[in-house]
């Protein structure tokens, strides 16, 4: 192993193969403590990733790629027998094809960045998620990133034109396509979108652009009860012509945990425990100066019909960052511990049942617990999170059977944008035939042939 170390720092140079204390002083992810891993390689571009690979499948040494590490599902953890092959070089964007409304980026861009160059010029990227800072889009790629504008986006599979990706062996796939349209063959991008870095390494991306809105309308409504929310969601996607690109709901207990400190002591728009749900819209339009008012009807009129008993409408971009605050605080959630995180999606009507069977479950087996129920219910998304017990693994493992056994009832996912990684492995058949992990044990096999990639991951023990 003293000799591959020696080989990975002659490849990428010594500054770029972090051993001992530089690993441990880096932070594993978001609620994880320090990494662990037997080095961090860091190479500079495409072909070092690649000539990395060939040298750890040579040794049949393992290997989990890092981007932002902002993931909740244990998709970039390591082992101290892993190597941690960090993308935090590949950052350039490479092009712009303001016509064609491409980009091409390296994998390690932050999504910020990559919105900030769009508007720049003069275009949209349209995905959006709290993490935009930090979070990388060869990461957002490998995990099929949702976030806010789902309901009218798609997720991040719809931005991805093409992209290039380095299989197990070093081999170098690059399918860089800049068209909308192309019915050539497999459609082989798709096979890297949301893999979690398990059948190769995602270098390069070619990002789908849009054009840039003329005009961003945002409100903060409260609805009398669920049968409301859900028709509210009906009525604004009819009276506001496909402009609707955010619709986030969050039930009181996520509300009233956050509102506090969204806005630092002053008063928020609703006093918590005001309503039983409060409903984040945005609408995008091409019209800046008739498309306030278009909203502004859309919203009378939902209020007409008893759908929304009242409304803060954002008058400026400031207004329009505050509403955002309480929905986007999810550090509030520091302040629960033990606390344990799912991130599911069902049909939007089977929401409310779902909730309460929870709830009556964990009350049969805890005194007081806590869940808090907030997310993109536009496109059928629900971030839960829970607090009871004592954080044991038996704890976890009754919250994990409670959560997930509603899910399959219901048809659901027991992961909507988080991806599988570590956490969930084990809970897949929730969501998944056998035949269907069989399936994807195939394409494993078949691209990964010594499993080296992410090792663990994805797909449960055979």
């Amino acid at each position: 192993m003293a000799d591959l170390i020696t080989q990975l720092v002659e490849l990428v140079g010594a500054n770029h193969v972090l051993t001992g204390d530089d690993v441990t002083a880096r932070p594993a992810g978001w609620r994880l403590g320090p990494s662990v891993a037997k080095a961090i390689v860091r190479p500079a571009d495409t072909d070092e990733v690649a000539a990395v690979l060939r040298l750890c499948h040579a040794a049949a040494q393992s290997v989990v790629t890092h981007g932002g590490r902002t993931g909740v599902a244990g998709g970039a953890v390591t082992t101290p027998d892993d190597i941690a092959l960090s993308l935090e070089r590949l950052t350039a964007i490479e092009s712009v094809d303001a016509a064609n409304r491409t980009m091409v980026v390296q994998a390690g861009v932050p999504l910020q960045v990559v919105q900030e160059r769009a508007d720049a010029e003069g275009l949209l990227f349209p995905q959006d998620l709290g993490a935009r800072g930090s979070a990388t889009i060869g990461g957002m790629v490998a995990t099929n990133a949702g976030g806010n504008r789902v309901i009218r986006y798609g997720m991040m599979r719809d931005m991805v034109l093409g992209l290039e990706a380095v299989l197990a062996d070093g081999t170098v796939v690059s399918s860089l396509h800049e068209v909308i349209k192309n019915n050539a063959g497999y459609d082989l991008r798709q096979l890297f979108v949301g893999s979690e870095g398990t059948l190769g390494v995602v270098t390069r991306v070619v990002l789908r652009l849009r054009p840039k809105p003329r005009s961003q309308n945002t409100a903060l409504l409260t609805a009398p009860d669920f049968p409301s929310v859900s028709s509210l969601l009906s009525e604004l996607e009819a009276s506001l012509g496909g402009q609707l690109s955010v619709f986030e709901v969050m039930w009181d207990a996520y509300y009233a945990l956050s509102a506090p400190t969204a806005w630092h002591g002053r008063s928020a728009p609703f006093a918590p425990g005001s309503s039983p749900f409060y409903v984040l819209v945005e609408a995008l339009g091409g019209d800046a100066d008739g498309d306030g008012t278009h909203f502004a009807r859309a919203l009378d009129a939902a209020h007409a019909k008893g759908l929304v008993v009242d409304a803060v409408v954002a008058h400026s971009e400031q207004e329009r960052l505050n509403l955002w605050t309480v929905r986007d605080n999810v550090e509030c959630l520091h302040e629960l511990d033990p606390v344990f995180l799912f991130d599911v999606s069902l049909a939007i009507g089977a929401m409310p049942d779902y909730v309460a069977g929870m709830q009556a479950a964990l009350e049969a087996r805890w005194s007081d617990p806590r869940l808090i129920v907030f997310g993109h219910l536009g496109d059928g998304n629900l971030h839960v999170v829970i607090a009871v017990g004592d954080g044991s693994d038996a704890a976890r493992a009754a919250v994990e059977e409670i959560v997930y056994a509603g899910i399959a009832a219901r048809g659901g996912s027991i992961s909507a944008e988080h991806g599988i990684g570590l956490e969930k492995r084990d809970k897949l058949h929730f969501s998944r035939g056998p035949a269907e992990v069989e399936l994807m044990r195939t394409l494993k096999r078949a691209l990964d042939p010594t499993g080296i990639l992410n090792p663990g991951k994805v797909l449960p023990e055979a």
